[in-house]
């Protein structure tokens, strides 16, 4: 068994990788031979993940609030606490808050032989979120 401490503060999330105010908890980092990464991430109303791929798939658990999800070429899914979404490997898709809403997950994905968990690529436009259904 291993104890750690809380001893890392909570970042802000890189304007990198997301859209709006976003800040992230280190929950699981990894360490050979484990490849478990995991973080809770907390997105203000209208924020978001650029798009984005996990070379071994991605699970998130939504705790609180309500957000929004989707893979590239399929409608935008409404999230709410307790609800599980799994991305597959290579899948091309973005996460957040809604529009009026915060939200908070648990992001969970294996890192790969190289050590990356995920590939970043554009922002979601504006256009895209707001394709969005009502809550």
């Amino acid at each position: 068994m291993q104890i750690t401490r809380n001893s890392t503060e909570t970042t802000p999330g890189p304007s990198d990788w997301f859209t709006g105010t976003v800040y992230i908890d280190t929950v699981a980092t990894p360490s050979e031979p484990y490849r478990l990464q995991a973080a809770s991430v907390h997105f203000t109303p209208g924020a978001r993940t650029a798009w984005h791929t996990h070379p071994n798939g991605q699970t998130i658990y939504v705790t609180e609030g309500v957000g929004l999800c989707q893979r590239r070429g399929a409608p935008i899914e409404v999230i709410r606490p307790g609800d599980r979404v799994f991305f597959e490997p290579g899948e091309d898709h973005w996460h957040g808050a809604a529009p009026d809403r915060f939200m908070t997950h648990l992001a969970m994905h294996q890192v790969d032989d190289q050590g990356s968990a995920v590939t970043w690529g554009e922002h979601v436009t504006d256009e895209e979120y707001d394709a969005a259904p009502a809550r």
